[in-house]
């Protein structure tokens, strides 16, 4: 005689940790862009400057380019940050957040992963006193890799396009005052057609006003809306 399983659920309910990942995502939203504004607002050269331009730049003072090779670090935060965003507006504009949420997602951790890091060539040639002219066809090299060029086009359309479709899914969501959604989507957007790093830069703290709109969301959230509750696991008997 075979006898059918039967369940129970476990009397102890797991720990509650939805407040701690709610105002974890609101305290990382603005950060990576405003590290990231910081940067190119501090940087004395724009950001397709050639690498005489930039290795020029590092040797009238190299401790100015390794301090800003640590104020770019937060940028790495991103990723989060863009969760964020889609989390807070997903339930009033799911397709919009849904889709800026992947093409930002997906073009991120390709530019994270292909192109180079916060340690660049020029500031490699003077700090470890390398060849320039050698360093120099090193990154011309490079920048020519088709893994770089992917890398680049596809973190540009994330920026971009990815941007401004969380911007208007939070401005539309209304769980943010609406012109921190449309900064979102300027700042965003904008980026690569601005002149200069100072301006650049400035574009780039205005993203940083949009993704703190999230921050505003997600703290004014209940944590149910945020998440479903913790249930105790149920175990076969």
């Amino acid at each position: 005689m075979t006898t059918t399983p039967t369940t129970q659920r476990a009397t102890q309910t797991p720990r509650d940790v939805r407040r701690f990942w709610r105002i974890l995502l609101a305290v990382v939203a603005p950060v990576p862009m405003l590290a990231q504004g910081a940067y190119y607002l501090l940087s004395p050269v724009d950001g397709n400057a050639s690498f005489e331009t930039n290795l020029a730049a590092v040797t009238a003072n190299p401790g100015r380019f390794e301090a800003l090779q640590w104020i770019q670090v937060p940028f790495f935060l991103l990723i989060p940050a863009v969760l964020a965003v889609a989390w807070a507006s997903h339930r009033a504009a799911p397709r919009l957040a849904t889709a800026g949420g992947l093409i930002a997602l997906i073009g991120l951790s390709a530019g994270f992963f292909l192109l180079p890091g916060v340690v660049s060539v020029e500031y490699l040639t003077v700090h470890e006193r390398l060849d320039s002219a050698t360093m120099g066809k090193l990154a011309a090299a490079g920048a020519d890799q088709p893994t770089i060029l992917l890398g680049g086009l596809l973190f540009i359309i994330a920026i971009t396009i990815g941007l401004l479709l969380l911007g208007i899914a939070l401005w539309r969501s209304r769980v943010a005052p609406a012109w921190m959604g449309i900064a979102l989507a300027v700042g965003g957007f904008t980026h690569p057609f601005m002149p200069g790093h100072v301006a650049a830069g400035i574009g780039l703290l205005v993203a940083a006003v949009g993704f703190a709109g999230a921050s505003v969301a997600l703290l004014r959230m209940r944590n149910d809306d945020f998440d479903l509750p913790p249930v105790a696991p149920v175990r076969s008997k």
